[in-house]
C-alpha cells in the first residue's frame, strides 16, 4: 500500500498544475476562518458578524463547517481526473504496466491516494472547526463540543465517494475536461430520472429512488445546516421537524457507489487495450 502511494504521490508532485490545484485543494477550506471572523459594516447602521450570531457554537459549527467545506472539493476532483488523463496522454500508465505493476495496482494506486487526501482534507477541518468554536462557543463540555462529530466522518466518506467517481470518469473518456463535463451531465440524468419518476408515479417514490443515486446519495450525507441554524433562532422551533443527522444508511449507500467506481475503474482498464 504504501509503495503504490508513494509512487502515485511522486508522479503528482512531479507536475507543477497538480501541486498548484493540491495546494488549492487545501488552502480553500481555511476560507471558513476567514468567513467565521468576517464583520461587515452596513453604512455605520448596522454590523454584520457572523460569529456573533451563534453559528459557530458547539455543536452546531460541525454541520456548518463541514457542508461549506464539502463544496470545495471540486478544485481536488480536477487532480483526479487530471490523474488519470495525464497518464494516458504521457503515456506513463503503458510504461507502468510494462515495469511490472499490475493493473489491478495501478487502481489502487489511484484510490489509496484518494484516501490520503481525503484523510488530510478532514484533519484540517477537524482542526479549522475545533479553533473556530473554541473561539466563538462558550462551551466547554467535552460531550458537547464532540457531539455532531460524525458530521467529520461524512465529510470524509463524501470526498472519498465523489473522487471515486471522478476516477471512474476519468477512466471511462479518458481527457479530464470531458470527464468533468460527464459530472455535469450525470447530476442532470439523475434530475431528469426523478422528474419523470415523479411525473409518472408519485413524489414519494421518486424522491426514493432519487436518494440512491451517486450525486444526491453524496449530497445526503451532509444536509444543508440554513433551516438548522433557522429553528434555533425561532421561538417554539423545537415544533419543527428537520433530520439533519448523519444516517447510518446515507453512508453505506456512498460506500457502496464507492466500491462499484473502483470495481468499474478496474474492469475498464482490465478489458482496455492499452
Amino acid at each position: 500500500m504504501l509503495r503504490l502511494l508513494q509512487l502515485e504521490l511522486q508522479k503528482l508532485l512531479l507536475n507543477k498544475s497538480s501541486k498548484v490545484l493540491i495546494f488549492i485543494s487545501f488552502i480553500l477550506p481555511f476560507f471558513v476562518l476567514i468567513l467565521s471572523s468576517l464583520r461587515i459594516n452596513f453604512f455605520n447602521w448596522f454590523t454584520l458578524e457572523l460569529g456573533h450570531y451563534g453559528l459557530f457554537n458547539f455543536p452546531v459549527v460541525w454541520h456548518i463547517v463541514t457542508f461549506f467545506a464539502a463544496q470545495f472539493k471540486f478544485f481536488f476532483a480536477i487532480v483526479v481526473v487530471s490523474m488519470i488523463g495525464n497518464e494516458y496522454s504521457n503515456k506513463t500508465i503503458k510504461q507502468n504496466l510494462i515495469d511490472g505493476l499490475s493493473k489491478k495496482e495501478f487502481i489502487l494506486s489511484k484510490f489509496y491516494t484518494i484516501i490520503f487526501f481525503s484523510a488530510i482534507a478532514t484533519l484540517l477541518i477537524f482542526i479549522i472547526t475545533l479553533c473556530i468554536g473554541l473561539y466563538y462557543s462558550s462551551i466547554s463540555e467535552v460531550s458537547l463540543i464532540f457531539r455532531d462529530i460524525e458530521f467529520l466522518l461524512a465529510y470524509f466518506i463524501k470526498l472519498v465517494g465523489f473522487f471515486s467517481l471522478c476516477l471512474f470518469l476519468g477512466m471511462l473518456v479518458k481527457r479530464s475536461a470531458f470527464a468533468l463535463a460527464f459530472l455535469f451531465v450525470l447530476f442532470i440524468l439523475e434530475w431528469i430520472i426523478f422528474g419523470i419518476i415523479n411525473w409518472q408515479v408519485n413524489s414519494d417514490v421518486a424522491w426514493s429512488i432519487h436518494n440512491f443515486m451517486p450525486l444526491q446519495s453524496m449530497w445526503n450525507l451532509i444536509d444543508q445546516p440554513f433551516q438548522r441554524i433557522a429553528i434555533s433562532k425561532a421561538p417554539n422551533g423545537q415544533n419543527f421537524l428537520y433530520d439533519f443527522a448523519v444516517h447510518w444508511y446515507e453512508i453505506v449507500i456512498v460506500l457502496a457507489w464507492t466500491a462499484v467506481f473502483i470495481f468499474l475503474s478496474y474492469r475498464l482498464l482490465k478489458k482496455r487495450d492499452l
